[in-house]
């Protein structure tokens, strides 16, 4: 009845996620979207992404800015004291006085090579690469975040295996101390050498415990905040293993190039560094442009002519008569020709040319990269679905070796050596059925993951 008990666990084990012995408490369940949301707002690199992307935005905002004309006004009160020209009559005088005077003044770009609209251009694809960025560095975080959670199930369920493994020694000691008390041993090292497995079993305890613990303690880095030993973590229902992925390598590859994020970015960030070699050429270029002005003044010091009983006076202009009577406008065309400027435009157009030659580069081989990730990932899976196959024929072969060599043993024609050695062999299989299925699992949904339709 033992016996029967021991290999429906094992068998429960090998085909999915084992069920919780207890309830979990809600408050310390954490599922794989709730670790996916804190993981992304908490992530340092996330948020410095959007950042970047937030200050690209600012910089395509002022890039359609310069089209606009700049316009400015100004304002000023001047004190004069002793013998000067008066701003408004421009006659001497030798005495305190004061003026004012009024300016608005604005100017326009009418043409500069183009430079200013594949200024534009530019700005706008590189404020889509720090979107595509953002993308891809929650990207990142999102695959190791499910690395890191899919781990955690994979020890776990690989502590219930050695805990179901340490539980059936322990009964198996126990019987035999039972048998050595009534003297009916076949062997007396047969409680001993039972002993020593059970140590064995234990140890495995204690090393997947560890290795659990270890598991947990990386996604709460991930997830960038305190570790939480007691929280406890919803199972996934892992999907069979149905060897066939549905696409090769190649196809996954060009479907990446098309969807993954970080593809993008980098061929959105060489499309930008090409548009400002174009924008900075523009500025070796004659430019136009368009000013005018308005202005007027006022002093203290301004009369005019009056007769008064036929006698020539002279009173005071008032405020208003001056602002209007010394109103001008202007207006001007000017034609600017760079002849030569120490070298600092043609400098920059060079150093932009090996800017877009770099984020080339960078997009080149970030293409490479992510054809080697992928077919590396997709080898992966498949040589962990050929082991998890040849694990599934080993588990069964070494449970039915191990039913016979107990019955076997029971009977006392079988010595304690050879029933340990089926024993660990059914242990050892047991958990390499278990690592193979999460090892398949995890490189399907990195493959997911490049073709950016990861899910759950």
């Amino acid at each position: 009845m033992r016996f029967n008990k021991y290999l429906l666990t094992l068998l429960l084990i090998s085909g999915s996620i084992l069920a919780r012995a207890q309830k979990t408490d809600t408050s310390t369940l954490l599922t794989l979207p709730k670790c996916l949301d804190i993981a992304v707002k908490n992530n340092l690199q996330v948020k410095q992404s959007n950042t970047s992307a937030e200050l690209a935005r600012i910089d395509l905002r002022q890039s359609k800015e310069n089209l606009l004309p700049s316009i400015g006004g100004n304002a000023s009160r001047t004190f004069f004291q002793g013998r000067g020209i008066s701003p408004v009559t421009n006659a001497y005088v030798n005495q305190s006085s004061t003026a004012d005077s009024y300016n608005l003044s604005g100017s326009m770009t009418l043409f500069n090579g183009f430079a200013l609209q594949n200024a534009i251009k530019s700005a706008s694809l590189a404020y889509q690469a720090g979107k595509m960025n953002f993308q891809a560095a929650k990207d990142v975080v999102t695959v190791n975040v499910i690395t890191g959670y899919l781990a955690i199930l994979d020890n776990k369920e690989i502590l219930n295996a050695t805990k179901s493994q340490l539980a059936v020694q322990k009964e198996t000691v126990d019987r035999l101390e039972m048998l050595e008390k009534e003297g009916a041993n076949k062997a007396a090292s047969d409680i001993t050498d039972q002993k020593g497995l059970l140590a064995s079993n234990q140890v495995a305890v204690v090393n997947a415990q560890n290795n659990l613990d270890a598991a947990k303690l990386n996604l709460f880095q991930l997830m960038n905040i305190s570790y939480q030993p007691e929280a406890e973590f919803q199972g996934l229902n892992a999907e069979e293993l149905t060897g066939e992925y549905g696409t090769n390598p190649d196809q996954v590859y060009q479907t990446a190039l098309q969807q993954f994020a970080a593809v993008k970015a980098t061929t959105l960030s060489r499309q930008s560094a090409e548009k400002a070699v174009k924008s900075y050429r523009g500025l070796l270029l004659p430019s136009l442009t368009i000013s005018g002005g308005l202005a007027t003044a006022y002093s203290n010091t301004a009369q005019k002519p009056a007769t008064i009983d036929t006698t020539t006076a002279y009173q005071n202009i008032s405020y208003r008569d001056q602002l209007k009577n010394n109103y001008n406008s202007s207006i001007a065309l000017g034609l600017n020709i760079p002849i030569f400027t120490n070298g600092i435009k043609r400098n920059t157009v060079a150093r932009a040319k090996i800017n877009a030659l770099y984020s080339r580069d960078v997009e080149e081989n970030t293409k490479i990269v992510l054809k080697q990730n992928i077919e590396q990932a997709y080898y992966n899976m498949m040589a962990a679905y050929k082991k998890y196959q040849v694990y599934a024929e080993q588990v069964k072969a070494y449970t039915e070796s191990y039913r016979i060599y107990k019955l076997r043993y029971d009977a006392g024609v079988l010595t304690s050596v050879d029933f340990i050695i089926a024993k660990n062999n059914l242990d050892a299989a047991t958990v390499n059925l278990i690592s193979a299925r999460y090892d398949y699992f995890i490189d399907s949904k990195i493959l997911d993951y490049y073709q950016g339709k990861l899910s759950f």
